[in-house]
């Protein structure tokens, strides 16, 4: 049974749901959370349609367990709540839960039996009432987004999407040295700089130019995480090129791609305040910091 990663309190207008999110990545919703908001009391006739599979409704949870609603809940629904999500929250006492992404869908169910004139009792119709303030509320934001929000996921998940990108990107092993960026790169460079071209010798400020250029604009976070992979030596030194770490499934490919892309944006530059200007429009840097480097 997974033990919940996060834990909160959705809070949805003056309702609150308790929530969490799992190992895996689901975010779940407490049945009993869901049925409080909704105004559901567990009662005794729940209880037994909730055990009985008899008529092919059963283990559905009680908020959805009333007769009236049955010809509106959906197949679909039905994969998602008919068995609960069984999970330990914070003190390892075992909760039931359902997907958060059924909350709109079983708001629905209810909307839809009240549009249809099958809800005759006034407790039924109060539930319509809640329904339709959640579904409001949920109109606004995505119930996933509310979940990360109010268990703390968010950073994590931002750090796992950001991970998942590292990973495509960049190796875990150094390869061998190949040429990736071609003279031109550089004659362009030395050009609007109004610098005699050598090929053999750079200005130092040039690997800094090629940073900011380059690797903080190729994908979120790749350059941070490659001045933690290929750091300078006591010495000032690397003791590989950037583009080594770079994979050749993803990484190459897309140097390649943000090279030709550059190179265009260098040739068409009379100076190198167009070239600047240009660079931004085109490919703004993706680690959220502003030009750091000294690019005058």
């Amino acid at each position: 049974m997974p033990k919940a990663t996060h834990i909160g309190e959705l809070a949805i207008g003056n309702l609150r749901i308790p929530c969490a999110v799992l190992p895996d990545g689901r975010r779940v919703l407490s049945q009993r959370g869901v049925g409080k908001a909704l105004g559901r009391s567990y009662g005794g006739s729940d209880w037994s349609r909730q055990e009985s599979d008899s008529d092919g409704g059963g283990k559905l949870p009680f908020f959805l367990s009333s007769k009236a609603i049955n010809p509106f809940i959906s197949n679909d629904l039905l994969l998602l709540v008919t068995d609960p999500i069984l999970y330990r929250g914070a003190g390892g006492g075992v909760a039931h839960g359902v997907e958060a992404t059924a909350l709109p869908k079983i708001c629905d169910v209810w909307l839809k039996a009240r549009e249809a004139g099958a809800l005759r009792m006034r407790p039924q119709l109060a539930v319509a009432q809640r329904a339709e303030i959640l579904m409001r509320a949920l109109a606004q934001v995505g119930v996933v987004a509310l979940v990360d929000e109010a268990t703390g996921y968010q950073e994590v998940r931002d750090r796992l999407a950001l991970q998942a990108i590292l990973d495509q990107y960049l190796r875990k092993e150094l390869a061998a040295w190949a040429k990736r960026f071609p003279d031109n790169f550089y004659r362009e460079i030395f050009r609007l700089r109004g610098w005699k071209w050598d090929s053999l010798r750079r200005p130092g400020i040039v690997a800094g130019y090629t940073k900011n250029i380059v690797y903080a604009r190729i994908a979120p976070g790749i350059l941070e995480e490659l001045e933690r992979k290929n750091p300078r030596t006591e010495k000032g030194y690397r003791k590989a090129k950037h583009h080594q770490w770079l994979t050749e499934e993803v990484g190459h490919p897309a140097l390649e791609r943000h090279l030709e892309g550059v190179m265009l944006l260098l040739r068409i530059s009379d100076t190198w305040q167009d070239f600047r200007v240009a660079l931004e429009r085109g490919y703004p840097r993706l680690d959220g910091n502003q030009l750091n480097l000294p690019f005058n």
